[in-house]
């Protein structure tokens, strides 16, 4: 069946949603803040050390909390009140904020100092990260879940153009201690936007999950989810080589270039501007082309620029080179965020974003020492030409892993399930519980029905089966038996909420093989231990 399709949202239609804008604005703030402080912490340690390796570890202490903590914090901010969590997490950057901003005024600040308080810093960003992008979709409406993304693409890349030159002015002229500090009082505006945030919280008779049982059923939807797969892929292979850039930049201005605060404040500022020129262009662009293109044409462009910078020395080179860069960059990981925010549904979606996040900055972090090690031992230009290569190669994984498809699925909820009838009500913790569905299919159709069935597996193993198993009965080839085992009474009742209709497309296609009479019987039974009722 063919439809016109929807004219898409206006970019800045999210703005009429008055939580989200301000949300937006004081976040706004913030990034400025958060900007400011990676430029006086990476120019600080260019200062505390000559090392190569410590420079790159600053990335790595940036990005290692992420790795270590994305998906317990993702399971946290599916199970408890994620406004009571970002107001922790926004609490705890501020005090490491100020703390490292009173040890550097007072002159105390050491290298491993420097390197313990930004991992710190980074353990709170690593917990708030995925729940704030898990909020996103409760503050606007689904078609302008695009938009909305785009917006805080604006937000980056404009703070990434006025924090740098900030940072450089304040460093040359009070220090780069106050640079900290202002960072610090950035984060009281998000926490009063947050604080006076009336959020409803989602409404249901279910026991909250498990801390590990949501952890597992995380990475369960994750193992299964093929469209969420290819973004992670995809968003891998892209940081990877793009590490080199984020983490040879402060080398490559101070040491290459020969540059003072102020002038690598102003090429991060060109990289800003590029970004947010990109934020303008971006909805025109989707328009045209699909996110598989755009993201594969603009690794490529972020490649090319990558050998550029490996080469140039000259400032004005660098500044045309790094408008490019951000143009690019934020082309791909906007088309990337939206991408992977669109491949899940709403109750396993921090913790997928927690996936999401710990590859990207797992590669982060990997590639950081990596291209600090061989710039150490082989120069920064050498490091760099060897990444843009990498970079600009992804683009074939555009061939098998491709994103679009994520953009088309329906996964809000069907709540199409009927709950059979059964004589007594189970504990929510009894469990085991095995479920299963009798199908009657004509044996001609069978090798047919069995793949359908396939396909049908990973939604049953997505929404929460430990075990699934399809049976054909010997007796009678026309009978096929489906089971599902469920962990516990609780997590059974569960998927009754998390099936979607994407995922009862699937079902119908292959109910559409049953020949019966009646639609498939449907059992439900408990494990037979004596703790059970």
């Amino acid at each position: 069946m063919s439809a016109t399709a929807p004219k898409p949202a206006s970019m800045w239609s999210p703005l009429a949603q008055p939580v989200f804008r301000a949300l937006w604005l004081a976040s706004g703030v913030s990034s400025i803040g958060t900007w400011m402080h990676d430029v006086g912490a990476s120019w600080l340690m260019t200062s505390l050390s000559p090392s190569p390796l410590l420079i790159a570890m600053m990335q790595a202490a940036s990005s290692l909390p992420f790795f270590m903590l994305a998906l317990p914090a993702g399971a946290i901010a599916d199970v408890v009140d994620r406004r009571r969590l970002l107001l922790f997490t926004q609490g705890w950057m501020l005090v490491a904020a100020a703390l490292l901003g009173i040890l550097t005024v007072t002159n105390l600040t050491t290298p491993w100092i420097l390197l313990g308080l930004t991992f710190v810093i980074s353990i709170g960003s690593a917990v708030n990260m995925p729940v704030w992008q898990a909020i996103t979709p409760e503050l606007v409406a689904k078609e302008q879940l695009p938009s909305a993304v785009t917006l805080s693409g604006i937000v980056i890349n404009l703070s990434r153009s006025v924090g740098p030159a900030l940072a450089g002015i304040i460093i040359a002229s009070a220090g780069t201690g106050f640079v900290f500090l202002l960072n610090a009082a950035s984060f009281i505006g998000v926490i009063l936007v947050i604080y006076t945030w009336q959020r409803k919280p989602q409404e249901t008779a279910l026991p909250a999950e498990r801390f590990i049982g949501a952890m597992q059923a995380g990475i369960r939807y994750v193992r299964y989810s093929p469209p969420f797969q290819a973004v992670l892929i995809r968003a891998g292979a892209y940081i990877f080589f793009a590490s080199a850039l984020f983490a040879m930049l402060p080398l490559l201005g101070r040491r290459e270039l020969g540059l003072d605060a102020f002038k690598y404040g102003i090429i991060l500022g060109f990289w800003g501007i590029g970004g947010l020129a990109g934020a303008f262009i971006l909805p025109k662009i989707r328009q045209r082309i699909s996110t598989d293109l755009s993201v594969a044409a603009a690794s490529a462009v972020f490649g090319t620029m990558m050998l550029v910078l490996s080469y140039a020395r000259n400032f004005y080179a660098v500044c045309a080179a790094m408008l490019v860069v951000g143009l690019s960059s934020l082309t791909v990981m906007v088309s990337l965020n939206v991408a992977a925010q669109t491949a899940v549904p709403t109750w396993v979606r921090a913790r997928a974003l927690a996936t999401y996040l710990l590859v990207f900055q797992g590669s982060m972090t990997l590639g950081s020492l990596l291209w600090g090690t061989i710039a150490q031992q082989a120069g920064i230009s050498v490091s760099l030409q060897i990444a843009a290569v990498g970079a600009i190669a992804t683009t074939a994984l555009a061939t098998r892993y491709r994103l679009r498809c994520a953009e088309k699925m329906d996964l809000t909820s069907s709540l199409h399930w009927q709950q059979p009838a059964h004589s007594f009500e189970p504990s929510p913790n009894d469990g085991p519980v095995l479920i299963t569905l009798e199908y009657c299919i004509d044996p001609a159709d069978a090798n047919s029905f069995k793949q359908v069935m396939q396909a049908l597996s990973r939604t049953r193993r997505r929404d929460g089966a430990i075990q699934w198993g399809l049976y054909q009965d010997l007796s009678h080839p026309s009978r096929f038996v489906e089971t599902i085992i469920v962990e516990s009474w609780a997590e059974h009742k569960r998927q009754f909420e998390r099936v979607t209709n994407a995922d009862r497309a699937i079902e119908e296609t292959a109910r559409a093989f049953h020949i019966g009479d009646t639609p498939p019987k449907v059992s439900q039974m408990i494990y037979g231990n004596p703790d059970n009722r």
